[in-house]
This record gives structure tokens, sequence and C-alpha cells, in this order.
């Protein structure tokens, strides 16, 4: 096995209870990102922690400098942990990501975080387009309800067609405990 990457998205106060765009059981989708960014730092595997900030005045969430855009607590970047800033939902788009990846040799990327209907999606699929193998931590992601043509969906929904949407064609979409229990000892 290469040794993987993990890529830890957006998992910042704003989607939590009392932030400004709260989704749906964020701490259980945060529990399980923190277990394998833990499993990450024990193995002194390559960690990415990305996070997003709001370029707009006009922004509801992410605002720099708010308490809501700050890192939820215990993903914060530690020792060899690569910090990447980013303003769109693509984690590629615009940041050094791409050329981290590259200098450090990474080809299997492990991708967990927030918003699953936005930029899980968007970052997993451009991971995939440039080449990288990935496997998606479904249970590790969280999104919210959407309404589309007067219809609303309920988050849970969101969930499971933007992971059948990625699984198999983008990324290999896996429970954390699936992909933990396939480590070798």
């Amino acid at each position: 096995m290469t040794t993987p990457t993990l890529i830890v998205i957006d998992i910042q106060n704003d989607y939590f209870p009392g932030g400004t765009m709260t989704l749906a059981d964020p701490a259980a989708a945060a529990a399980n990102a923190h277990e394998a960014l833990q499993t990450f730092r024990r193995h002194r595997w390559p960690v990415v922690i990305v996070q997003h900030l709001a370029l707009s005045d006009e922004a509801t969430f992410f605002r720099p400098g708010t308490d809501g855009a700050a890192l939820y607590a215990g993903f914060e970047p530690q020792g060899g942990d690569t910090h990447i800033i980013k303003h769109y939902p693509n984690a590629f788009r615009d940041t050094d990501l791409s050329r981290v990846l590259t200098e450090a040799g990474t080809q299997h990327l492990v991708i967990c975080g927030m918003m699953t209907h936005m930029c899980i999606d968007t970052s997993t699929r451009a991971a995939s387009d440039a080449g990288f193998q990935v496997t998606l931590l479904g249970d590790a992601t969280a999104t919210r309800s959407l309404s589309f043509g007067g219809q609303s969906v309920p988050a849970e929904q969101v969930q499971t067609a933007y992971l059948a949407a990625l699984n198999g064609s983008f990324a290999r979409v896996s429970s954390t405990r699936d992909w933990l229990q396939s480590l070798p000892v």
C-alpha cells in the first residue's frame, strides 16, 4: 500500500450548532473524521487541513476573523500538517494543494470533511480528474437539507445521493471503520 494523504476539508465552526450554516449531525461526521486524523498522525502519514475563508463582504458564513470561520476544536493543524486556505468549494482551485501533493509524491488521497454536496463533491471530483486514487470516508462528511423547484430534499437523501454519485466513478466511498480495519496492522 502506498502511503495515503488525508485531506480534511472545512471542518469549521459555522457548520455546527450556533454557526451560521449548521449541517445535519456535524458532530458525528467530525468524530469519524477525527478518528481518521488521529490514525494518520499516529502513523505519521501526511495530513492536509483545508480551511475555507470567504472572499465577499456579503458572505453569510466563513467570514475571515470570525469564530465561525475558525477550525473546529481538534482539527487545528499540528506539527507536520499542511494548512491550505481556500476561497472556493474546490480545494484545488487557486491553492497550493496540487503542488503540495505532487511534490510529496502522493498517489492516494483519503478525503473527509464538510459539506458533502458542495466542497467534498467538487474536491473529490477534482482529485479524481487530477489522477489521484481517492477514498472518501462517507460517514466522516456532513451536509444539509436542500430545496429546488418547490421541493425539499432532506439532508439524509442529499447525503446518500452525493455519496452514491461519487462512489465508483470518482472515489471509493467507505465508512471510517471499514477503511481503518483495512489498514495493515
